[in-house]
């Protein structure tokens, strides 16, 4: 009886190692005439490119980016941390020509500290705005604004945030954003967005209530008192109130600050002096990086 077993596994043991031989040839084969072949230009672009996997471009990470440009799926121009240099090694490995590149940063709508908003009561739970949000938590008493706890400057793969210590609210390091959108991507309040550098003007507030309960919640909310629209020197005018909210239009939008300068509450900034003087500082730096280098 044990004579017969020896046989039958013997038997299974050939047959077994037959299939894995087959299979083996078969896969062999697949690979030799079924593989498809990478685009050489592909690995060249994925090392041009930051390795941030940010997700700036509108694509899951830095590969699949460089797979869409390959394929000349995607533009050259959508890597906002690589910036215009990025963009240009990319160009010249398609050969193509740089267009359309705009610098972006990212903007926090809101100045609803607490000393401006007041409190609604002490928050006690998780520091995570998600968490806070999902329990319709707001400890600021407007319903709109930042919610304080730091997701959105936790969250930045670039350190290019920081939770001021004053206000309470998330300022950002403009030397250091860029623009990937990540913060903008986990604030549940929806009140950071991701806007051209030469749009230096910003309503710094999402609040669409009327202004009789937006002056109970907060003292630098939009009235809409349309004080702006009034003073705004552009032709059909570059800015309107809607929805009880001042709107800004880029392409009419000259930076020239008056509707700040004009708004009674302070709810729009002009960031024209801040950018310029971040630009300043990132330069001082990349000089003083390449004095050491040389």
């Amino acid at each position: 009886m044990s004579d017969i077993v020896i046989t039958y596994l013997s038997a299974a043991a050939v047959v077994l190692a037959a299939l894995a031989g087959a299979f083996g040839i078969l896969l062999a084969v697949a690979d030799r005439f079924l593989r498809v072949q990478a685009d050489p230009r592909q690995e060249k672009i994925e090392e041009a490119l930051p390795g941030a996997n940010c997700g700036s471009c509108g694509f899951p990470g830095c590969a699949a980016y460089a797979e869409a440009l390959a394929k000349g799926e995607a533009a050259a121009s959508l890597c906002t941390p690589g910036g215009p240099a990025t963009a240009k090694c990319i160009a010249d490995i398609m050969g193509l020509e740089v267009t359309g590149f705009v610098p972006k940063v990212a903007v926090v709508r809101c100045q609803g500290a607490c000393g401006v908003t007041g409190t609604r009561f002490q928050y006690v739970g998780e520091l995570d705005c998600r968490a806070a949000a999902a329990t319709q938590y707001g400890q600021a008493a407007c319903p709109y604004g930042c919610l304080g706890l730091g997701t959105c400057v936790r969250s930045c793969p670039f350190d290019a945030m920081i939770l001021d210590a004053e206000t309470g609210l998330p300022r950002v390091l403009e030397e250091r954003c860029m623009a990937c959108g990540t913060c903008a991507a986990v604030c549940p309040r929806n009140i950071i967005e991701i806007l051209p550098k030469e749009q230096y003007v910003h309503v710094l507030c999402c609040n669409q209530d009327p202004a009789r309960r937006v002056r109970q919640t907060c003292k630098v909310g939009c009235i809409a008192c349309k004080a702006c629209e009034k003073a705004c020197p552009v032709e059909g005018k570059a800015i309107h109130v809607e929805g009880n909210l001042a709107v800004i239009d880029p392409e009419k939008c000259t930076g020239c600050g008056e509707c700040a300068r004009a708004c009674p509450v302070s709810a729009i900034g002009d960031f024209r002096t801040l950018r310029r003087e971040a630009q300043k500082r990132k330069g001082e730096k990349q000089e003083s990086a390449g004095q050491k280098v040389a």
